[in-house]
């Protein structure tokens, strides 16, 4: 085995782009597992969740953040202010644009916002199986004249074109070092925060479009079976549903109840995945008036 096939890399990458540009999608792609959350509506990432790819000769952190945005609130402050500060620590960042989308005005303004950063940025055209072919190479070309890129490549997270491709192209950009954290690991989330997360997840399908942004879910208590709480004999999960008014802790409950137990159902199912355990989930909605405008409710719900 020659010296060159013995360097191992290691690093972080982070995916950026405006809300719905397929972030998320795609880091669960190059990981090979369901890391991250994913939605059809904006704004789904409210946190830097880490994704771990481990390969023989690398091994590669990807970060993916919410998408940039002009916000109009505190918590969009924050979660601005939370991709600026992840960019500023990769050694690689990823411009997510999807093909199946014109460029528009804020996709001009993160590139600004990029044209300042330390690190390289590679372009990812994604959602390229969503357009005809003609469409993707009128879209490379636009962004190519949008900004100064190490390099540009275009990807389906959904069927799998040009992933590896990608891979390569983002470990090709990380320093020499030896893995970051241990064999077979895939996140660092901790457990409490992905099930909070999955919840989020399910309670967000079939909700009317003003409620993405609003939802909050902490979890309060795990509790052991043993324990002296404990009332079953499995995991017992007890979380909270913050919206922001009464009107939407009411589409959230459904219809005596319907629409939570569907959201519990579905939540609880992808609990069990994760734990590869059977779990049993209490969920309560509870109204905290204007939470994305309020520091210290910011606080409380974890932002």
């Amino acid at each position: 085995m020659t010296e060159e096939a013995k360097v191992h890399r290691s690093g972080f990458a982070c995916f950026v782009g405006r809300p719905n540009a397929g972030k998320s999608t795609l880091m669960n792609a190059l990981v090979g597992e369901k890391v991250a959350i994913m939605s059809s509506r904006p704004q789904t990432t409210r946190r830097a969740i880490r994704g771990i790819v481990n390969r023989e000769d690398a091994q590669l952190v990807v970060v993916d953040t919410p998408g940039l945005h002009r916000p109009r609130t505190l918590l969009g402050e924050r979660l601005n202010d939370l991709v600026r500060e992840t960019f500023a620590e990769v050694d690689v960042i990823g411009f997510c644009l999807p093909a199946d989308e014109k460029i528009g005005p804020g996709d001009k303004w993160i590139a600004r916002e990029l044209s300042e950063a330390r690190a390289p940025v590679v372009a990812i055209v994604t959602k390229v199986d969503k357009v005809p072919r003609d469409r993707v190479a009128e879209h490379l070309l636009e962004v190519t004249q949008l900004g100064e890129w190490a390099d540009i490549v275009p990807v389906s997270s959904v069927k799998d074109i040009q992933v590896d491709v990608l891979t390569d192209v983002l470990v090709s950009r990380l320093p020499e070092g030896p893995p970051l954290y241990p064999e077979g690991e895939v996140t660092d989330e901790p457990e409490d925060v992905m099930i909070a997360e999955l919840i989020r997840e399910a309670a967000l399908e079939g909700v009317r479009d003003e409620l993405p942004h609003s939802l909050a879910v902490v979890v309060e208590e795990l509790i052991e079976p043993g324990a002296e709480t404990s009332t079953r004999d499995v995991l017992e999960i007890r979380a909270h549903v913050f919206v922001e008014r009464d009107s939407q802790k009411g589409i959230v409950i459904g219809r005596a109840g319907s629409r939570l137990k569907e959201v519990g159902a579905t939540s609880r199912q992808g609990i069990e995945r994760l734990l590869g355990r059977k779990v049993y989930l209490d969920l309560h909605v509870k109204v905290a008036k204007e939470w994305q405008r309020d520091p210290k409710q910011l606080g409380r719900l974890g932002f």
